[in-house]
C-alpha cells in the first residue's frame, strides 16, 4: 500500500532537485520571462549534470524521460517498488518550485521523452536513449480530443509519409526529435492513431513559427507543418498494428504517464507560491496557526489554510497515481484525478497568493504574478480540466467515450 511519505531512498534526489531550483533556476527565472524565445544557456551545464548523475545511476531515473510502463517498474518478487515514476514526480516538484518554464526547457527531458519511455519497444528505448524530444499532439480545432486528430502517416514500403500541421509543440523549436501522433486510417478511429519520432531536420517538416504566451515563456512553443515528411517504419513507436477491441488504450498509455507529470509541475508551482506567501503575510503581521481552527483566524490566515489543504490533496493523488505506475496498477483514472486537481488548484493556489499579497503580488517585486500565469496552462495541457473530468466520470461509471460524451 502506498506510504504518505516520500520515500526515504528519494530524499538525496529531492535535496538535489530542490538546491538546483533554488541556486540555478529561481536567479534567471526573471530573465529568462522577459527575453521569451531566448535559449537558456544555463540550462546545458545543468543537463550535462543530470546526464552524469544518470550516468553514474544516482538519478534514480528522475526526470521526464525516467517514466516507465508499470510492466518495466514491476518490482521481479512482486513487492511494493518505489520506482522511476515516482522520482520523477518528486524531482519535477521540486524543480518546478523553481521554475516551469525553465523545467520544460531541459535537454532531453521533453514530454516527448516520456511519450518515447512509455510506449517504445526495448529496441527503440536504446536506439532514441539521449534524444530531446518534443511533443505533438494538438492540432488547429483538434484540441483536447485527441481522437480526432486529422494528421495522417500512409506506409509507403519501408517508410510512412507524414502530412499535416501541429501547434503548440512544446521544445518544437529546440527539440532534436518530434513526436508525432497521427492516424495510419481516419475510418478506423481511435484505434488506428499512432506515434512517429521525427528527427528535427527531416525533409517536410517545418517549423513555421514560435507563439507568444501568458506564462512559461522560458518554454518555446512552435508551430510545425509536416508536408510529405518520410520518416522509417522502424521510427513508429510501438505496435503498427490497428487493434480496434484495444481501441485508444495505446496512445492512452502515454498520457497516463504523462499526466502525473504536468500534474507534479503545478504541484510544484502552486508550493512555491504558498511558501513565498506565507513569508509575506508573516512579515505583516499575519499569524497562521495550523493548530487553531480556521473560522477564529484572520480572513487571510483562513484562506492560506484552504489553499494548504487544496494543495496536500493534489499532491497526495498526484503520488498515488506514480505509484501504480511503479506497481503494474492501472493508473488512468487516478492519472486524470490527478492531472484535474493539481492543474486547478495549481491555478487557484498561485492567485489566490497574489490576492493575499495585494500589491506586492501583482507587481514583478516578486514572482508571485509569474507563477499565476505561469500554472495557467498546466491546466490546459495534456488535456484540459473538462477533459480530466469527463475521463474520470466515465472510469467511475463504467460508461465509453461513445455513451459519455
Amino acid at each position: 500500500m502506498i506510504n504518505l511519505e516520500a520515500p526515504k531512498k528519494f530524499q538525496p534526489l529531492i535535496g538535489q532537485a530542490h538546491q538546483v531550483a533554488m541556486n540555478m533556476l529561481r536567479p534567471v527565472s526573471r530573465k529568462y520571462d522577459e527575453a521569451e524565445h531566448e535559449y537558456p544557456k544555463e540550462l546545458d551545464m545543468l543537463a550535462a549534470m543530470i546526464d552524469g548523475l544518470s550516468d553514474s545511476g544516482q538519478s534514480q531515473g528522475a526526470g521526464a524521460s525516467g517514466v516507465g510502463t508499470a510492466s518495466q517498474a514491476k518490482a521481479d518478487d512482486g513487492s511494493t517498488r518505489n520506482g522511476t515514476n515516482l522520482a520523477s514526480v518528486l524531482s519535477i516538484m521540486e524543480m518546478c518550485w523553481g521554475d516551469v518554464g525553465l523545467l520544460l526547457s531541459m535537454p532531453r527531458q521533453g514530454l516527448g521523452n516520456s511519450a518515447i519511455s512509455s510506449v517504445a519497444n526495448d529496441e527503440q528505448l536504446e536506439r532514441f536513449e539521449g534524444v530531446w524530444a518534443g511533443m505533438a499532439i494538438t492540432e488547429p480545432e483538434v484540441g483536447s480530443d485527441s481522437a480526432r486528430i486529422r494528421t495522417t502517416a500512409r506506409q509507403d514500403g519501408d517508410e510512412y509519409v507524414i502530412n499535416g500541421e501541429k501547434i503548440y509543440v512544446t521544445s518544437g523549436d529546440r527539440a532534436d526529435h518530434i513526436v508525432v501522433w497521427a492516424t495510419l486510417d481516419k475510418e478506423q478511429g481511435r484505434a488506428a492513431i499512432k506515434s512517429f519520432v521525427v528527427p528535427k531536420g527531416t525533409p517536410g517538416m517545418v517549423v513555421e513559427r514560435l507563439e507568444h504566451k501568458l506564462g512559461i515563456r522560458a518554454s518555446d512553443t512552435a508551430a510545425i507543418t509536416f508536408t510529405d515528411c518520410r520518416v522509417p517504419a522502424e521510427n513508429l513507436l510501438g505496435s503498427p498494428d490497428i487493434d480496434t477491441k484495444q481501441g485508444f488504450a495505446g496512445a492512452m498509455a502515454t498520457f497516463d504517464n504523462t499526466r502525473p507529470l504536468v500534474a507534479a509541475m503545478a504541484v510544484g508551482c502552486a508550493r512555491a507560491s504558498l511558501d513565498l506567501t506565507r513569508d509575506l503575510l508573516a512579515e505583516a503581521g499575519v499569524k497562521v496557526d495550523h493548530d487553531a481552527p480556521a473560522l477564529t483566524q484572520s480572513a487571510a490566515a483562513a484562506r492560506f489554510l484552504q489553499m494548504e489543504a487544496d494543495w496536500e490533496g493534489a499532491y497526495l493523488l498526484t503520488l498515488q497515481a506514480a505509484w501504480m505506475a511503479d506497481n503494474k496498477e492501472p493508473n488512468s483514472l487516478q492519472a486524470s484525478m490527478a492531472k484535474a486537481k493539481a492543474g486547478r488548484v495549481g491555478s487557484d493556489i498561485t492567485l489566490g497568493c497574489v490576492e493575499l499579497c495585494g500589491s506586492l503580488g501583482y507587481s514583478e517585486h516578486d514572482l508571485l504574478e509569474k507563477w499565476a500565469r505561469d500554472s495557467k496552462i498546466l491546466d490546459i495541457f495534456e488535456g484540459t480540466q473538462q477533459i480530466q473530468q469527463l475521463i474520470v466520470a466515465r472510469r467511475i461509471l463504467g460508461l465509453s467515450s461513445a455513451e459519455l460524451k
